[in-house]
């Protein structure tokens, strides 16, 4: 489609610009089981010093352009930004059903979840630049709620940050969390109606969690992308003054995650 070839081009664009700043970038091919997986790998090589790591989970549509895009802000940070895969190689789309059906089969099946995600973590933990010990997660949409998973499975991560994700799961209650949780939540999104907030908040409380829940008021679903517009759905809207704020609280969420 248009847009994505459009996108495409940005994203090579930004790649080549921030190559010569010290930012590169390449994928990771990782396997799963027999399906082979593609992840983004983004970080600033003037330095060969190691440092941490932030994970990015997309949204139902795949592995798209945006969260490589989010993998290489992450860069220009000092850290280092990995645009991981939970579909397969090569899966994207445009089509609700579509992507509504690939993210059913990884959020139904916590095992299936886990699997996918320890071999995204396993394959980052190998890249020499990586701090093994200062990893955290960062998910969109359906990824919001793989990352916070993540910290509900007692995956080894410092922190999850989600934005605009489902706050409900298919993992069984946690008896603790030790992961610090941020969640990023539109005002306006439907999909996370009040008892759903409220269910997280006693879920989150009942397991000890550090966590901290944000709304943004008038903000709908995917609120973060500017792509969102195009696809004509209800309560999916890019709202630009949330997107700040949020990638703003997000970066002070990382800097206190990873002071220590």
């Amino acid at each position: 489609m248009r847009f994505e070839f459009i996108a495409a081009v940005s994203i090579l664009m930004l790649s080549a610009a921030h190559i010569s700043a010290g930012v590169t970038t390449r994928t990771v091919e990782y396997k799963q089981g027999d399906t082979t997986y593609e992840g983004y790998l983004a970080w600033d090589d003037s330095s060969a010093a190691k440092r941490p790591a932030v994970i990015v989970v997309h949204e139902w549509w795949g592995s798209t352009s945006y969260p490589k895009h989010r993998a290489l802000q992450l860069a220009e940070l000092g850290y280092v930004g990995f645009a991981i895969d939970m579909f397969g190689k090569g899966k994207t789309t445009d089509d609700p059903k579509q992507a509504g059906e690939w993210a059913t089969e990884v959020k139904k099946d916590p095992t299936v979840e886990k699997a996918r995600f320890e071999a995204a973590l396993d394959a980052l933990k190998k890249q020499p630049m990586v701090d093994p010990d200062k990893i955290a997660v960062i998910g969109y949409c359906f990824g919001g709620t793989i990352a916070l998973d993540t910290a509900r499975m007692g995956e080894p991560v410092k922190g999850v940050v989600s934005f605009h994700g489902d706050l409900s799961s298919s993992v069984p209650p946690p008896q603790n969390i030790a992961a610090k949780i941020l969640v990023l939540n539109g005002g306006a999104d439907k999909f996370v109606p009040a008892e759903q907030i409220k269910a997280f908040e006693a879920e989150m409380k009942k397991a000890g969690a550090d966590y901290k829940l944000i709304s943004y008021p008038g903000a709908h679903h995917a609120f973060t992308n500017p792509d969102a517009d195009r696809h004509k759905l209800d309560n999916i809207q890019y709202n630009a003054e949330a997107d700040k704020k949020s990638w703003d609280a997000m970066k002070d969420f990382l800097a206190n995650l990873f002071k220590q």
